[in-house]
């Protein structure tokens, strides 16, 4: 169950609780008139399924509360309510089914962010897998892995393709193409001072690397993973399973091969580069496509419910 907080100009109170009585999925509707002092108007309460909100959340836009008004959602972690469980079992479809377009496109707009945390984040791991390809070390590969945040801007690429927002897309974008770009240059940087330390060698990447050779090997296995984990990624966004995320990062090798590719860079194995970032390219292209497909399939699925703003009467 989903918790709504809404705040209601007063002339369209009684529209919005026509919306709210009449949608199938809600339950415990409240209503605090004159409550709310910025903006002016009613705070109105409301408890809906999952599978019920996304319908829900368009006719309340359509009533414009999001401009003049405030449409606030909290996931309701218990709820033990007999009526909560009716309008959960009325509510078509199930609710780890259920996509909420709103949530989505703001949590992609959030993650898909070029900030400084961002660039430093992916800037961190790209560094860890750099000392993961000169050691050959499998465990510092799959941690930086780990600790990349390039998931969000694909994310945000798959999601803006399926619901026509270029602003998303072009943020998207721009944030996946410069932060690999900082994080590789840096990383080159970073590659020559170790050098110069002598912690990093040139032989290092000449070496057979069992480990991690398959960083700059690109093959048809590598797309297959990268779609599986598009789909498993975009999956556990749209269901609210965060924790599949983590599998996802270290199923796919976007970070390690950025960071070989910077680290033939610096020691000028322009060969090596080339198919690291092949590699790259290859793990990218194969989780937008999986991710927008998959998104796509959902879209599909969920409209065969009528679960948009279609609603019936309650007697």
């Amino acid at each position: 169950m989903l918790h709504l907080r809404l705040i209601v100009p007063a002339d369209r109170t009684e529209a919005a609780l026509e919306l709210l009585e009449t949608t199938v999925g809600t339950a415990h509707v409240a209503v605090l008139a004159g409550a709310a002092r910025d903006p002016r108007g009613d705070v109105v309460l409301c408890d809906v399924a999952r599978e019920a909100a996304d319908g829900l959340l368009a006719g309340l836009r359509a009533l414009g509360l999001h401009k003049e008004g405030s449409i606030a959602i909290e996931n309701i972690d218990l709820s033990l309510s007999v009526r909560a469980e009716r309008a959960e079992d009325e509510a078509p479809g199930e609710g780890a089914d259920a996509v909420l377009w709103e949530s989505l496109t703001d949590a992609t707009h959030e993650e898909s962010t070029l900030s400084a945390t961002y660039l430093a984040f992916l800037t961190v791991a790209t560094m860890i897998a750099a000392c993961g390809v000169v050691l050959d070390n499998a465990i510092l590969i799959v941690g930086a892995m780990a600790v990349g945040p390039e998931f969000g801007p694909l994310a945000g690429i798959c999601t803006a393709l399926v619901q026509r927002a270029p602003r998303l897309a072009w943020r998207s974008v721009t944030a996946l193409v410069v932060g690999f770009a900082a994080a590789m240059v840096l990383t080159v940087g970073f590659s020559l001072f170790m050098d110069a330390m002598d912690l990093f060698h040139a032989g290092a990447l000449a070496a057979e690397r069992p480990n991690t050779n398959f960083i700059y090997r690109p093959d048809w296995f590598s797309f297959v993973v990268a779609v599986l984990a598009g789909i498993a990624g975009v999956l556990s966004l749209t269901s609210a399973k965060s924790g599949a995320l983590v599998g996802v990062a270290i199923s796919v090798t976007t970070v390690p091969a950025a960071a070989n590719a910077a680290v033939a860079l610096a020691y000028g194995a322009y060969g090596q580069a080339w198919h690291s970032m092949e590699q790259l390219l290859l793990n990218l292209a194969g989780i937008i496509v999986a991710g927008t497909l998959t998104l796509v399939a959902q879209k599909l699925l969920w409209a065969r419910h009528g679960t948009g703003p279609a609603r019936r009467l309650r007697h």
